[in-house]
């Protein structure tokens, strides 16, 4: 058999886009316009989620409480397939998060866990002299439990890097050493 370039089997890309089911999506955006495009997005009717942290920044003679984005020109979208164009055509949407020219849904888990940090409001700590990079963890204590990655990196005794694979996004965490454990690796 002789195949040209013009054959599509040999271009076959993952699409969980799902006419009935709505599943989260991660959109990227302009610059620092997550909140107008969650704004946009939600006059639309799709629901949408942007984790915002509370920060305070200080400047010459104020000190502000701001709100961040978490994952900067990062927005979340739970939508169908007839959203997906729509979604696209809101002004200061750039493209969905393709992950090797796939277009995958995040598990329900992982927007719950950025949730979850969004939420938490004190600092959860690492003892990683029992870990090194390349392990498989899982947090067992606190309001990260479940959370489960791979040990990138160690920073320091109190900070290490762990990564989700979904969102392909490394997301740097502290925690006590009494709540993390080694993970056994999903297949």
């Amino acid at each position: 058999m002789i195949r040209t370039a013009t054959d599509k089997s040999l271009d076959k890309y993952e699409n969980h886009l799902h006419e009935n089911e709505a599943r989260w999506f991660a959109v990227y955006t302009n610059y620092k316009r997550e909140k107008i495009v969650r704004n946009r997005l939600a006059a639309k009717g799709v629901e949408c989620y942007v984790p915002l942290q509370q920060l305070t920044r200080r400047y010459q003679r104020k000190v502000r409480q701001v709100e961040l984005p978490l994952i900067s020109r990062y927005i979340f979208v739970r939508i169908v397939r007839a959203q997906y164009v729509p979604v696209l055509e809101t002004p200061d949407v750039l493209s969905f998060v393709r992950i090797r020219k796939n277009l995958l849904a995040i598990p329900e888990a992982e927007i719950d866990l950025l949730r979850r940090i969004v939420g938490e409001l004190e600092e959860i700590t690492v003892n990683p002299a029992a870990f090194h990079p390349g392990d498989p963890v899982e947090i067992i204590g606190g309001q990260l439990t479940g959370l489960r990655g791979t040990l990138i990196e160690k920073r320091s005794d109190h900070n290490v890097v762990i990564t989700l694979e979904t969102l392909g996004y490394d997301l740097h965490v502290q925690v006590d050493p009494s709540l993390l454990r080694r993970a056994v690796p999903v297949r």
